[in-house]
């Protein structure tokens, strides 16, 4: 007898569970928006886990093809096979497709989603000659940013218009608190230092920043502190580092670490 494995750690910011799930028992696809490492991703696999599908994540980039989703032709024992992409085991499947940062992806790619993404819920696949109708269970989810992506990468009107939009943003300073502490292993008043820290680098305005202090690496300094690093040391190499390039910028950051972070270790 297989066990159920835990359910992904999530903790809600406003109604975006019940509407997340009040879509997928409508059939509708579902258009997620939010800045980069703000819990998209971890609050699919939250929803997968809690309506019992099976979830088929993509992360895309600019080279993916139409065939990297739908399938291709392979030489195989001297053979031509079919294989299925991972759009497609998603439509046989009736599972949750989860494309990340889909804005990525070429815009001829992801006009094979409009089928699926309306009242059809269909996936022609022309190699073969064959449409798929999606079977039970299956749910269209996309994700972006739409604060980091140029104009030229924005989602096109005719695909956000098939899709149900959950709004996200970073978490409430509690919230935010509860997540790093529990996801680093690291104590309330360490996470508590970490969160300040993150809003104060939020509210900053340069341009020398690549993107704006996340959860995700509030949670990655934790989880340095954890293993021993002092918290400044644990900040430098997970926060500062990956938010910039810019020397001027790193020493400002630098800077605010100090002032935010206390030396002892908890």
């Amino acid at each position: 007898m297989s066990v159920q494995p835990p359910r992904p750690f999530y903790v809600p910011v406003g109604n975006e569970e019940q509407v997340f799930k009040a879509a997928y028992r409508q059939g509708l696809s579902i258009v997620l928006k939010g800045p980069t490492g703000c819990g998209k991703t971890r609050f699919v696999e939250a929803m997968a886990h809690d309506l019992g599908r099976p979830l088929i994540t993509v992360s895309c980039h600019d080279d993916l093809t139409t065939a990297d989703l739908v399938g291709r032709f392979l030489l195989r024992g001297g053979e031509t096979e079919w294989v299925d992409g991972p759009l497609t085991r998603a439509v046989r499947e009736g599972a949750i497709c989860y494309l990340d940062e889909v804005v990525e992806a070429r815009q001829d790619t992801t006009v094979v989603l409009h089928p699926l993404a309306d009242h059809r819920r269909q996936l022609p696949i022309e190699r073969l000659g064959i449409t798929l109708d999606a079977a039970p269970g299956f749910c269209l989810v996309v994700s972006y940013n739409p604060g980091y992506q140029s104009v030229l990468k924005d989602l096109k009107d005719s695909t956000r218009q098939r899709m149900v939009a959950i709004e996200f943003g970073f978490p409430t300073p509690d919230v935010e608190e509860k997540i790093v502490a529990t996801e680093a292993g690291i104590g309330p008043d360490r996470a508590a230092e970490l969160v300040r820290l993150g809003q104060a680098i939020r509210r900053l305005e340069t341009g020398g920043l690549r993107e704006v202090a996340s959860t995700r690496v509030l949670i990655a300094a934790g989880r340095l502190i954890a293993e021993g690093l002092s918290p400044r040391d644990a900040a430098r190499a997970a926060i500062a580092g990956p938010l910039t390039d810019d020397s001027t910028v790193t020493r400002g950051l630098i800077e605010m670490i100090d002032a935010y972070l206390s030396g002892s270790d908890d």
